[in-house]
Formats: C-alpha cells, structure tokens, sequence
C-alpha cells in the first residue's frame, strides 16, 4: 500500500475506533500520554505522514483494536488476544460421559449438521448396560444423567430435518465383540445386546443417522465433535478445546470427511456389518 494511502486509512480507522468507543480527543490523548495536538494532527493529517510504532500501540491499547487493524495490515479489528480468546478456548470438562456442556452445544447447533468422533461408542447408540459399565468409576454419579441426555438425542434424531454423522473407530467395535482391550469385564450377554441396539439404530435412524467405521491403522482421529459451520470441539480428556474461527472449522470438518472416504462400509450396509459381530459375540 502507498504511504499516503496508509497514511489516509489509519486516520478514518482511528477516527472510526473514536467514535465506536465514544473516546474524545482529549481523552485519547491523556491514555496515550501525548499532546491533544498530537491527535488532531493524526485526525486532520493529509500529507502522508504515520504516527511512529509507539504512537500507534499506544492508541490501538487506548482504543481497544489492533495495531495491525489501524495500519491497514488486517480486516479484523479486535486484538490478538480477543481474536484468540472468540476463535479458540479451553473449556473444563465434566469427568463423566454426561455434561451439559455437549448438550448446550447440541441446542446452539440445532439445524445444522453435527459430525461426531466418539471417544468410544457414540453415546446415541449405547445401552443402559453400557452406561452402567462405563460409569462403575464414577463413585460420586450415576448413569442417570446420560442415559437421559442419551434419549433426548435420540429423539431429536427423529425429528424431520435432524443430520448426525458418527465415524467410529472399527477396532473398538470389533473389541466389543470379542470382550477385549476397554471393554474386558463388561459381560457377554450385555456385549451381545450393544452390537444389536447399534445394528438396529443403524438400520432404524438412517438416513438421519449416519455411521461409519474407520480402520485406525490406516487414520487416526481423537475424539471431535463438529457443530455445524458454529464450532468444532475435541476432547482431551478433562478438557475441551473449542474452535469458533471459520478456518479451523473447515480443517477439523476437512479431517471428519477423509475418515468417511477411508471407511470401508458405507453407511448404507454398516447395521449389517455390525450385526454379524453379534455373531462373533455369540461364539
């Protein structure tokens, strides 16, 4: 950009940035510690000429924008560290598969298409065994809480327009089956029942719910749930970090649609592949 024309943006950015925060001349000059001539001359300036480095850090810190903003390096005119705070955070989350964070998310997101990597199972298509299984750690919480937020969803699942995609790791499906690895001590009789429910969903929930099991030697996903173009989160154990800022977004929703091209069942005839480990799990 040409000096002069720099020169000419920085004044209406400032003169812009005044107004929105209802500063005066005065004022401003008082926060920046400099003459109030000093602002008249950056405001009624036409000869081309910038404020230095310090001037200009000094009314963008005044003023609450970016000195990148008022330079004309940038379209965005919030700070670093607001720019940050709005498009990434990390949030506490409930050590427990049931947390109100993930169900405020869901209503903030109704209508959209949510994308979903379990942790483990998808919570929508687990059982009350399940739950019970998972929540024998939890010496302070029932699985109550979740088995309710687990129906909610299920039943907005029904809703016309609802659009769920899970893609769920294949070898923890199949360890399911065989009662290995996570899932050791979870009797056989309540194995046998999960492979079923999940078959049934699968079959019943379709199109609305979609499922698709990736090979995890072929990609790898922690868990990440996509909210529509609103926000994305993954989960990292007693955190959640949560991306607002469209880019970030589009990667995270970029990396859920390669899992579905790496998958080897569409979600089409997955109920069938899963109620054959049903089989597995009977022998």
């Amino acid at each position: 950009m040409d000096k002069r024309d720099r020169s000419l943006l920085f004044r209406d950015r400032l003169n812009e940035a005044m107004q929105r925060s209802g500063m005066s001349r005065a004022a401003l000059a008082r926060a920046c510690a400099v003459d109030r001539s000093t602002i008249a001359l950056l405001l009624g300036d036409d000869q081309g000429r910038l404020p230095n480095a310090h001037l200009a850090a000094e009314c963008a810190s005044a003023l609450s924008v970016s000195a990148d903003w008022l330079l004309g390096l940038t379209e965005r005119s919030e700070t670093a560290a607001d720019l940050l705070d709005s498009s990434f955070r990390v949030t506490e989350a409930e050590r427990s598969f049931a947390d109100a964070q993930i169900d405020e998310w869901h209503r903030e997101a109704a209508g959209y298409k949510i994308r979903h990597v379990p942790a483990t199972l998808p919570d929508l298509l687990k059982t009350d065994a399940v739950f019970e299984f998972e929540y024998a750690a939890f010496r302070d919480r029932t699985p109550d809480q979740a088995i309710s937020a687990m129906r909610s969803k299920a039943d907005w699942l029904r809703r016309p327009g609802s659009d769920y995609e899970i893609c769920c790791s294949r070898e923890l499906v199949e360890s399911l089956a065989r009662g290995e690895g996570y899932w050791r001590g979870l009797p056989k009789a309540a194995r046998e029942e999960q492979i079923e429910h999940m078959a049934r969903c699968c079959r019943d929930l379709y199109p609305s719910l979609r499922l698709y099991l990736y090979d995890t030697k072929v990609v790898f996903s922690a868990p990440v749930t996509i909210f529509g173009p609103l926000l994305a989160v993954i989960y990292i154990g007693g955190h959640y970090m949560v991306f607002r800022e469209n880019r970030q977004i589009r990667a995270l929703t970029d990396h859920f649609d390669q899992l579905v091209r790496d998958s080897d069942t569409d979600a089409r005839s997955v109920a069938a592949l899963i109620a054959g480990l049903a089989e597995e799990c009977r022998g």
